[in-house]
């Protein structure tokens, strides 16, 4: 059996969507089901690569060329959809990044648990986008993409703490204040397939911060380190935009995200 973090890397260097989701699911099958008879499987070491494997297409761009959408037509919600799907394979190579990367630091066995979860959902929730995209004759490639979204991951790729901080408690948390807008644009349209994927993400996302700002707060007190000092700093360091409301503060409570640490970075802003 290959060791947790083989299985991560193997992930990480599969560029096909389809492909690598389904090859996550199997690995995140494989570690749960070593889980549910009790065993604590191998974590291992690997050398995850800086960038993960990608298809050719969609064309990566950067932000300030990307197209401008406009949701209110059918093409513009296709571009959203695509937006989405992009953003969520990169969370499924985001979370299996995390424990190829940083398999030296001694972790306990849950937050092993608690991240091949979180990339198996993102796997689910990539391929949901595509169902979706297939649905109205498109498909995932078919449209350009944000070529920024793995910044984060090589910004922090030698800080634990950087990389929680900046990925689950800032990039996913606001995925959390957007994706309420996103639902009732296509209730609005009527489309019931988009609503009930959307739903889905919307509902698992919240445990995905929450696993961030555990692990978090578990490295903060290893350290000895204030949790809302060293957020600041970080975010500051390595978060290479502003924090803007309007934010969901319930979800992000109910992830553990309090609003002193969000709001003063919001102000500095």
């Amino acid at each position: 059996m290959l060791s947790l973090a083989e299985m991560a890397t193997q992930v990480l260097t599969t560029a096909d969507g389809r492909a690598k989701t389904a090859l996550s699911r199997q690995h995140a099958a494989t570690w749960q089901a070593a889980r549910a008879r009790g065993e604590a499987p191998e974590i291992g070491k690997s050398f995850p690569p800086l960038n993960p494997a990608r298809p050719e297409a969609p064309a990566l761009l950067s932000p300030k060329d990307m197209p401008k959408r406009k949701p209110g037509n059918p093409a513009g919600r296709i571009a959203l959809l695509h937006a989405v799907a992009h953003i969520e394979l990169n969370a499924v190579d985001l979370h299996w990044d995390i424990i190829a990367r940083f398999c030296d630091t001694p972790m306990p066995i849950g937050f092993y648990d608690d991240w091949v979860k979180s990339a198996d959902e993102e796997s689910k929730h990539f391929n949901l986008m595509c169902d979706c995209l297939e649905a109205k004759g498109s498909h995932y490639g078919a449209l350009p993409a944000h070529e920024g979204l793995w910044r984060a991951a090589r910004d922090t790729k030698d800080d634990f703490l950087g990389r929680l901080a900046v990925v689950p408690m800032v990039l996913e948390a606001r995925g959390l204040d957007v994706t309420p807008g996103m639902i009732e644009l296509f209730e609005k349209h009527g489309d019931t397939q988009a609503v009930e994927a959307l739903k889905v993400i919307y509902a698992e996302e919240v445990h995905h911060v929450a696993y961030g700002s555990k692990w978090f707060h578990f490295l903060c007190g290893r350290h000895e380190l204030d949790p809302t000092v060293a957020f600041h700093d970080l975010v500051r360091r390595y978060f290479h935009a502003t924090l803007k409301p309007p934010f969901n503060e319930e979800k992000r409570a109910e992830a553990g995200i309090p609003p002193d640490f969000y709001w003063p970075l919001a102000e500095e802003a």
